[in-house]
């Protein structure tokens, strides 16, 4: 029992001596992490030495980003930059509708007119509403924005639905100052021909004397009940020309009160003959009044046809008498 207790002593004490190294074991290299044939580390490689200067550590230098300087730019470039900005053409609208693909699809969208500004709801949100806060980045882009923005065309009375009856147009909404740079004014005749709204009128209220630098008048044709399907329905006390003679007064008055205006431009819908008589006479008033007349693209085509089918027609008359069947005239001697 002893013997047994002095052997259990003697294992006991050789580990804890094989535990704790002795001071020559501790100064002994470690190369647990090296291979004895080639005595190259394979755990790891050895860290680089480290410089106890600041030669060896690299300076980061952090550039602050300087905002672009716009209003150095020359104000040719700067005018561009707003025309491209904030002007709304027919791709864009051609977008909003039918997305951009049907768009990239389309063929001449670049050649159309652009839109005349208007009461139209969509547009209005989607394309003018973010067009509109460039005005609020400070007074001197608003002085130069809101002169690029209102010089492209506005529609002097509603076609959407939902203010074609409104009190007040788009026109006389505005103020006095951003009339006074709309260079150019849109009137489309024809949508509620049978009982036009009462914004249709030339009222001091609309704000035409105010147009001080409008030079065309764009009128765009849509409907001529003038025409015989007409018949029936063209309301109580209305004859055919009860509506041509409501346009001719429409455009009488629009010219009188914008003396700048220099051009009016006349345009039908496509299937609307060429000698309507709403479009001939708007045309021949424009011509009475000394402004220049111009005929859109669809009215000239139209006109051409007609002449065309004038010219052919005589030909074939021509063709079809006979020289054999003309009088000669025969000299007689006394």
């Amino acid at each position: 029992m002893a013997k047994h207790r002095k052997a259990k002593v003697e294992r006991s004490g050789t580990s804890t001596t094989s535990a704790k190294p002795t001071d020559a074991e501790r100064l002994k290299p470690d190369t647990a992490g090296t291979s004895p044939a080639s005595s190259v580390p394979t755990s790891r490689a050895p860290s680089p030495p480290v410089g106890d200067g600041d030669d060896d550590l690299e300076e980061v230098v952090v550039v602050k980003r300087q905002p672009f300087r716009f209003f150095d730019l020359p104000s040719e470039l700067r005018l561009r930059i707003y025309e491209e900005a904030l002007y709304i053409s027919a791709r864009h609208v051609h977008e909003l509708y039918h997305g951009k693909k049907a768009a990239a699809l389309a063929v001449g969208l670049d050649d159309k007119p652009a839109p005349p500004l208007d009461l139209e709801p969509n547009i209005n949100w989607y394309l003018v509403r973010p067009r509109l806060q460039a005005f609020l980045v400070g007074k001197q882009m608003y002085d130069e924005a809101f002169r690029v923005f209102f010089s492209q065309p506005v529609r002097i009375y509603p076609n959407h639905g939902r203010f074609f009856n409104t009190k007040k147009p788009l026109l006389a909404r505005l103020p006095a100052k951003y009339r006074a740079i709309i260079h150019t004014l849109d009137l489309r005749l024809g949508q509620g021909w049978s009982k036009p709204p009462r914004c249709q009128n030339t009222d001091e209220s609309l704000g035409l004397r105010d147009c001080i630098n409008v030079r065309t008048l764009k009128v765009f044709v849509e409907v001529d009940p003038s025409e015989p399907h007409f018949e029936g329905f063209r309301g109580k006390n209305s004859t055919k020309d009860t509506y041509k003679w409501f346009c001719l007064d429409l455009l009488q008055g629009i010219m009188r009160q914008v003396p700048s205006l220099r051009t009016v431009e006349v345009d039908i819908v496509e299937g609307m003959k060429g000698d309507a008589p709403v479009a001939v006479a708007l045309c021949r008033a424009a011509t009475n009044a000394g402004k220049v007349l111009a005929k859109g693209p669809t009215l000239r085509a139209t006109q051409r046809k007609i002449e065309e089918a004038a010219q052919a027609t005589l030909r074939q008359l021509l063709s079809d008498i006979s020289l054999d069947e003309t009088p000669k005239m025969v000299e007689v001697e006394a």
